[in-house]
């Protein structure tokens, strides 16, 4: 499917999806004095990743269910890149990267973030050159609340320098998405959402994503 096609187009993603942690100003600066310690013993030299898998993949309206053994998940609001040939960014989207709380950021656990249905997606693509990726703002709304707003003129890399950084190491193919980073609250927890509530992520330009949290099914 083209993300950048027909009006009305739904965006769904076509290749492996990335995301990147650690990339925000306010996050690196509050785990600052847990990089010295073992095992790494300093600060990430090189962008800090992990996957979202298919089976994580949300639509906006879709139900996003909650382990019974938790009781909260953490919202990740991000905007993504939606690469290209010669993996250029050609589009931008929204996504929820919903994950299990958990402290391991070095080494993010793939069974607290690619549990089933843990990645809301947005249900447009907007083309790169309508959007100005350093200065998106993004709300997050909790029940038609606002509990944050993540500012991507705050990230410790920017857009092009994050892109650039990883293709030092691998290679994207085309369709493939990188989440530009989600950033944490001023106690350095992430807003959260137990079943019942709606979440919604929003930006200028974009159409809003919005998810409804529901317990596991018995």
């Amino acid at each position: 499917m083209n993300p950048i096609g027909p009006s009305e187009a739904r965006f769904w993603p076509q290749g492996t999806v990335y995301g990147a942690l650690l990339n925000f100003q306010q996050e690196w600066n509050l785990r600052a004095n847990q990089m010295a310690d073992a095992p790494y013993k300093g600060a990430p030299k090189a962008p800090v990743l992990f996957i979202k898998t298919a089976n994580t993949f949300t639509p906006s309206g879709g139900l996003i269910s909650v382990p019974s053994a938790v009781a909260e998940v953490d919202i990740g609001a991000n905007l993504a890149w939606v690469l290209g040939a010669d993996a250029k960014p050609m589009a931008c989207v929204l996504v929820n990267d919903v994950s299990i709380p958990h402290e391991s950021y070095y080494r993010p656990p793939v069974k607290f973030k690619c549990v089933d249905g843990f990645l809301g997606v947005g249900t447009k693509a907007r083309h790169i050159q309508q959007v100005i990726t350093d200065a998106v703002v993004l709300t997050v709304k909790v029940n038609g609340r606002e509990v944050q707003r993540v500012n991507y003129a705050g990230t410790v890399r920017k857009s092009q320098t994050l892109l650039a950084d990883i293709s030092e190491f691998m290679t994207f193919q085309e369709g493939d998405v990188l989440l530009l980073g989600s950033d944490c609250l001023a106690d350095g927890k992430r807003p959260r959402a137990k079943p019942g509530d709606v979440v919604e992520i929003s930006a200028d330009g974009f159409e809003t994503l919005v998810n409804l949290f529901s317990g596991e099914a018995a």
